[in-house]
Parts: structure tokens; C-alpha cells; sequence
């Protein structure tokens, strides 16, 4: 029962922080685009905060500079699936923290003894509920962009990001399989939060609690 809380534990930790690096990649969609003028290496990353690109136009032929604009939130051109991501990731962040802290404390409970059993499985039933809650934040804004890349959806940028509305060809940036690995730790945070149960030993600690 320890190994299933231990475990709730480490899947939602791990997911919390691998959501937070999916966050703050801009690899979320890789476009390859004809215009080099501006572009030099024909290679653009368009994350959900931000585009980015090299250019050698700003310094010179041998030196080479990443360009990056950030996509704000009254620019009206920039697609839902990217304003999403940046909305569901933070609540993410934010909801797998607290559940994280939940866990913590009811298993700070079970090895000091502090509470009674069943107020400590609604500390793992919350815990649930939250890791739940942050395993589909991320989920939803990862599998939208995934969609996107796969069906070769344009962007309209505003002039001043030296973009064009639509690529060659996209493929899928680092972010999003990063993306979905945390959301499945989270959902088995989740899984392993709800199914904690004592043990039924009469010298357990905390279990011999009604």
C-alpha cells in the first residue's frame, strides 16, 4: 500500500516538472518554410509562448543570431490551440503543485501517525482529483497542437514576426512528446491516488485508527 502511494508520489512529481519543461520549450511545432532571406536556416519553432528562428541578416554572413517574437494575447491572429496551451499549462502547474503538496502531507501522516486512516485516504483522494484535474489540462492543449502539426494548419502571424502564414511542411517540436509523457505520469498519479487503501494490520501505525 506504501508502494502505492510512494508512487502517486513520483508519477506526479515527475509529471509536474515535465509538464513545466514542456511549458517552456518553444520546439512545439518545427516549420520549415522556402523564405531564407530573413529565415536563414529555412527553419522556424513555434512554441505557445513564442516564435523563434536564426537569422544572419542583423549581424552578418559569418555570425549567426536567434530571433525570437512572443505571441501575446491581443494578437487576435494567433490560433485558439496556442492561447489554450498557454491557459490549461499554467492551471497544470498550479493544480499538480497542490497535488503534490497533498500527497505529501498524507504521507508525511502515515509515517508519523498524526491522523486518523480516513482522513488521510481524502488527502489521497484529493490528490487524485487534482493530479486527475493536471493530467488533462496538459493533455488537451498537447493533443490540439499535435492535431495541428499532423494536418498542416497555418498561423497568421503578424507582419512584424517575418513569418509566413504556412510552412512547407511542420513536424512535431520536442515539447509535445514531452507533453504527453507528463500527462500520463499524471493520470497515474492519479490512478495510484485514488486506489490507496491501509492495510488491515492490527499494529499499522495510523491504521489502527477508526
Amino acid at each position: 500500500y506504501l508502494v502505492s502511494a510512494r508512487s502517486a508520489f513520483a508519477f506526479g512529481t515527475t509529471g509536474w516538472i515535465l509538464c513545466s519543461v514542456s511549458m517552456g520549450l518553444v520546439e512545439w511545432r518545427v516549420w520549415h518554410v522556402d523564405n531564407t532571406t530573413i529565415i536563414s536556416s529555412g527553419i522556424a519553432w513555434v512554441g505557445i509562448w513564442k516564435v523563434c528562428f536564426i537569422s544572419y541578416l542583423h549581424v552578418s554572413s559569418d555570425l549567426k543570431e536567434q530571433i525570437c517574437h512572443k505571441m501575446n494575447d491581443y494578437e487576435t491572429s494567433i490560433p485558439n490551440a496556442i492561447f489554450v496551451a498557454q491557459g490549461l499549462l499554467l492551471i497544470a502547474m498550479v493544480v499538480g503543485a497542490l497535488g503534490m503538496a497533498s500527497t505529501i502531507f498524507a504521507l508525511r501522516s502515515i509515517y508519523m501517525g498524526i491522523l486518523y486512516k480516513t482522513q488521510i485516504i481524502r488527502f489521497f483522494l484529493v490528490a487524485g482529483f487534482l493530479y486527475l484535474a493536471a493530467g488533462l489540462c496538459v493533455l488537451i492543449p498537447v493533443s490540439w497542437n499535435f492535431y495541428s502539426v499532423v494536418h498542416n494548419q497555418t498561423i497568421s502571424f503578424p507582419p512584424s514576426f517575418y513569418m509566413p502564414s504556412s510552412p512547407v511542411t511542420q513536424e512535431v517540436g520536442a515539447a509535445i512528446p514531452v507533453g504527453i509523457i507528463s500527462a500520463i505520469l499524471l493520470l497515474l498519479s492519479a490512478s495510484f491516488s485514488f486506489s490507496y487503501r491501509f492495510p488491515v494490520t492490527p499494529n499499522a501505525g495510523v491504521s489502527k485508527h477508526q
